[in-house]
């Protein structure tokens, strides 16, 4: 599996990302187990979870998803085979990116993942009550404790994630090797207008998330009636059942028919094919689904088909 780098940082990866937020929630400890077997022997490595994965399932209070994946780690001796990357800021428990927080919120994170270091520890959401430079200074502190080996930003600005790396730079400190947005064919602007110039001027890392738009990408939603098929995913994606999504729906499915592949498939190598994008998160909850994103991977678009992609799902 050819492996990419992640900004400048030491770290490597395979172009596509295992989302562990599913585990604890919809699926269970041995069906993660299966999940996570199926996908690192199948040569991929970047799991990607946060401290916040599951609170919000009843019954649960957070931390879910790193327990089972430090359960997995522990059993199946893959270590050395796996990226880790956890996240911290967004869990009612542990809120926020003051330097007291982040210290308290790793030593969670790697007792629950059963790990001595994270690969990858990214700050979940910004926090602008926090100065940047004690945020970044903490996270050096890890990196210099050798409990983190490289960090990175979630749902960040521009703005803000510019003046990290300005902070970085002048205060000798650790800047943010990654970045993960929300980028896929439905919601491109938000990251293609200010964001895309920024990380490939900067060489930083993407791992973007909701790369399926909740499941619109499926295919399986073209029509008020369908959207009935799936609670969750219904009032999710009932917002893009319009002639533009419609339209973005009627390209993959050519695509597709070309390669004999899926709309899914689809999605994820348009996706993977984008310059400066490391890799796509998308989640399992069957192995099935899993062998289908991971099939995107060997699919290589002609700059024909990612053009008429790209003129389908074009922003005004």
């Amino acid at each position: 599996m050819p492996l990419r780098p992640l900004g400048r940082s030491p770290l490597a990866v395979a172009p596509f990302a295992l989302g562990g937020n599913v585990f604890g929630w919809n699926v269970d400890e041995k069906r993660s187990f299966e999940l996570l077997d199926a996908f690192v022997d199948a040569g991929f490595n970047l799991i990607d979870t946060a401290d916040v994965y599951s609170a919000w399932v009843p019954g649960n209070r957070g931390g879910e998803s790193e327990a089972i994946i430090g359960k997995w780690l522990k059993a199946s001796g893959k270590r050395d085979r796996v990226v880790i990357a956890t996240k911290v800021a967004k869990w009612a428990e542990q809120p926020g990116l003051s330097p007291v927080n982040i210290q308290q919120a790793v030593e969670g994170s790697l007792r629950r993942l059963q790990v001595d270091c994270i690969d990858l520890y990214q700050a979940h959401e910004d926090d602008a009550s926090v100065p940047l430079s004690e945020t970044l200074g903490a996270f050096g502190r890890l990196i210099e404790q050798g409990k983190v080996r490289a960090i990175g930003a979630s749902n960040y600005s521009a703005d803000r994630f510019a003046e990290a790396l300005r902070v970085s730079a002048a205060h000798g400190l650790p800047r943010y090797e990654s970045l993960q947005p929300e980028y896929n064919l439905v919601r491109r602007a938000g990251y293609e207008r200010e964001l895309e110039p920024l990380i490939r001027r900067e060489q930083v890392g993407v791992i973007s998330y909701y790369a399926l738009a909740s499941g619109f990408l499926t295919g399986k939603y073209r029509s008020e009636a369908d959207l009935a098929k799936s609670r969750a995913r219904g009032d999710g994606v009932r917002k893009y059942l319009d002639p533009r999504g419609l339209g973005i729906l009627d390209a993959l499915d050519r695509v597709a028919a070309s390669h004999q592949a899926t709309p899914v498939q689809i999605a994820l190598a348009w996706l993977i094919a984008r310059p400066g994008l490391t890799a796509p998160i998308a989640s399992a909850t069957s192995i099935e689904q899993l062998q289908e994103l991971l099939g995107a991977v060997k699919l290589a678009l002609s700059p024909d088909e990612i053009a008429l992609l790209d003129q389908a799902s074009a922003e005004d």
